[in-house]
This record gives C-alpha cells, structure tokens and sequence, in this order.
C-alpha cells in the first residue's frame, strides 16, 4: 500500500498580504470619507439616488474591514482543531458580503418603487455634483484594489463592492443631469433601480461562490466525474473510489482518493504518475492518496461503502465499465 500527499501552495500573484492590507486600507479612507459627506448632501438634495449610493459605500466599507480582518487571520498557521487554519474565514467574510448586497438592494427596490408612485422633490444639482465626484473617487478606489491578490474572494468581494458603487455614482450622476435639465423627478428613482440591479447581480454570485465552497463543492472547472474516469485509463488503474475535490478557500483546491491497482505493479510510482496528472492537468497540487493492490474479492470490499461515484477501469477482471453507486458528499478528508 503507498499513501501520499502531494501540495504546493504557489498562487502566482506577485502582491503579498501586507501589500493586499496597504491597498485595502487606502481604498477604506476614501470610500469612509466621501460616505459621510453623501449622506449629508443626499439627505439636503432629497435625493433617494445618493442615499442609496451611501448605503452602498458603507457596505463597501465593511466589505474592506472583513476583508482585512480575514487576511490577518487567514495568515495564521494550523492550530489546535483548526486543522487548516483560519483559511475559510476569509469565505465567511465573502458570504457576509454578498448577504448584505441582497439585502440592500430588496430595501432600495421597496424605497424606489415608493418614490416611482410618490416622487418627491430632487435637487439635480447637488445629485450631479456628488455623482461626478463619487465616481472620481471610486475610480480611484477600484484601480487600489484591482491591484489586489483578487483570485481571493474575500478581495474580489470587496472590489466587487466597488466596482458597482462605480457604476452606481454613473447612474447617480446621469440621474442628477436629467432632473436638473427637464424636472423629471422619477430619475433618481430609476438611478436607484439601477444600482439595486448591479447590488443584485454581485450579491448573487458572491453567495453562490462562497457557498459552493461552504458545502465543498468541486471548484467550477473541474468535473470529479470526468476526473475518476481519466484516472481510471491510467495503465494499472483498477478502480477509483472515495475521489473528493474540494476548495479549502479560494485558489486552494484539494484532492483525495483511495485507487485500487493491479497485484504485482508498484504502488509507489502510479501514485506518483496520478499526482503529477492532478497537478499539471487540473492544477491539484494539493492531494492525498491510498493506493492499494486489489483482487477480486477486494474490490467488492472496497466498493460496499464507498462515498460517492466508484469508477473502475474497462479492464478489471471480470467488470464492465465504469460503474456508479450512490454516496455521500465530499466531507473535506
């Protein structure tokens, strides 16, 4: 029997964490000081449009302080029970955000909608100004954190935050233009539409992506049962089972299986071939393996309790192709 671990833990991004914590931090001055200053000339023009805009810079700045809080705590080694660290704290801090978008942008569809009906008097003239403003300073502020290691969710949750006040202080902008040209009031409302759409949109795919990796998902790119069955082709393969892929946290995937191989080969080198395939192939640089010689008769042993899909190769004694039996999912070996 041969047992391995294969990892390697090099992400290719040249901006270290204390790099990552200078830009973050940067970009959290700006957004906390034009924020205060919204809120006073959104609540002075009456404007539904800038208030919205501010409430969404406010998640902006709490998505940079978790995002912060994560790196730091990330960065601490394996301890006691936390077996990986705090890795995934950085996926709690993703999850947050993306929670908070959606519920933002269901409160700013309400107040929107209110004001569509009932459309208050807007000043377009302070709308336009603090637009024009807002987007100058959020262009600063994406282009800081767009120089971060964002192959992280945790920063590419904070600069997706943003990157839609961006697109918010646009439409914020245009709005103000419009009611101080013609008068129409419903712009701002519609301007706030606008960006309950964008907060929808990232939201969305923010708790879709953390929660993949919550419930330990494969990472999107790799499908596990197209994996089992290219290992399975390996000369020697007899059988696959027990093949978890999984995300430790963002840009960290990992691999286990246990592989039965034909009596009279050499353990050791098909578990070497099968790691150098995860990790060139499919980028699984982290991965643990049990290789064993199999007959007959263990073969059936092994499959009797086997979590998830048994793949066996075409060419096991006495077996068809691959076959599948019902499992559990991945529990994260």
């Amino acid at each position: 029997m041969a047992e391995g671990h294969g990892h390697g833990h090099g992400h290719g991004h040249p901006v270290s964490g204390d790099a990552d914590r200078k830009l973050l931090s940067g970009a959290l001055a700006l957004i906390v000081g034009f924020m205060l200053v919204e809120v006073i000339v959104g609540f002075a023009a009456g404007s539904l449009a800038l208030i919205t805009d501010a409430a969404h810079m406010l998640t902006d700045a709490i998505a940079i302080v978790l995002a912060l809080i994560a790196i730091r705590l990330s960065a601490k080694p394996p301890a006691g029970g936390f077996t990986y660290g705090f890795k995934r704290v950085e996926i709690l801090s993703a999850q947050a955000n993306g929670i908070t978008l959606l519920l933002l942008a269901a409160f700013f569809v309400y107040e929107a909608v209110n004001r569509m009906i009932h459309p208050p008097e807007v000043k377009g003239a302070l709308v336009l100004i603090t637009g024009v403003a807002g987007i100058v300073v959020n262009l600063f502020a994406t282009w800081l954190i767009s120089k971060a290691n964002r192959s992280s969710l945790n920063v590419e949750g904070a600069y997706q935050h943003i990157l839609n006040d961006l697109f918010a202080f646009i439409a914020t902008a245009i709005a103000g233009l419009v009611v101080l040209l013609t008068g129409f009031a419903r712009a701002d409302a519609i301007a706030a539409l606008i960006v309950a759409a964008l907060m929808l949109k990232a939201g969305i795919s923010l708790v879709r992506d953390s929660g993949r990796i919550f419930l330990e998902a494969a990472p999107a790119r790799i499908d596990p049962q197209a994996l089992g069955a290219e290992l399975c082709a390996i000369d020697g393969v007899v059988e696959v089972h027990d093949l978890h892929v999984w995300e430790i946290t963002s840009g960290e995937p990992a691999a286990s299986a246990h592989i039965l191989v034909a009596e009279g080969l050499d353990c050791h080198q098909i578990r070497v071939q099968i790691e150098s395939l995860l990790a060139e192939q499919h980028g699984l640089t982290h991965s643990t393996l049990q290789v064993d010689h199999a007959s007959g008769d263990e073969i059936d042993a092994h499959c009797s309790d086997a979590h998830g899909t048994v793949h066996r190769s075409i060419t096991a004694v006495g077996r068809g192709p691959d076959l599948a039996s019902p499992g559990h999912s991945p529990a994260g070996h």
